[in-house]
């Protein structure tokens, strides 16, 4: 039984005790609370009614950004993969033999690069604009090699 329901059975309790309403203190009062209740219940119900439609609202909204999210994201929860910068394609020549991949620090993206690239030793990030230096002064040809023969472990 919803409140509506509650309200018109009281309604019909009190109209079945015959109780005089108009005269009598008692009456007068519990006349005046019947109208007060009868109001808040209308009152009620038009809240609730709202609340409803914003609850539908909000849940098509809330789709329509998941949806949203899942275009511009993809589904993340499927892959532990980096995310590929598709933006450094174009700018790639196909007749580069040596490519090399790095991961931006700051949107994490997998940029690959050519020789030359590195031989500028800088380069802004493709995805986020973030400028990616690269110095391999501190490092020797025997050092290079060890590291690119010894597997990655983690």
């Amino acid at each position: 039984m919803n409140l509506t329901d509650k309200m018109a059975y009281l309604r019909g309790m009190v109209d079945g005790m015959e109780l005089d309403l108009t005269t009598t203190k008692e009456g007068k009062v519990l006349a005046q609370i019947l109208d007060v209740m009868q109001e808040l219940t209308a009152y009620v119900g038009d809240l609730q009614s709202q609340v409803d439609e914003l609850t539908e609202v909000c849940d098509i909204l809330d789709q329509d950004l998941g949806d949203i999210e899942d275009q511009l994201y993809g589904d993340e929860e499927e892959s532990d993969e980096v995310p590929y910068c598709a933006c450094a394609d174009d700018e790639m020549d196909a007749d580069d033999d040596v490519m090399y991949e790095t991961v931006c620090p700051t949107c994490n993206n997998v940029i690959a690069l050519d020789e030359s690239v590195l031989e500028q030793g800088e380069m802004p990030c493709p995805c986020c604009g973030e400028m990616l230096e690269f110095d391999y002064s501190d490092l020797t040809m025997d050092a290079l090699e060890d590291a690119m023969e010894e597997p990655d472990v983690e």
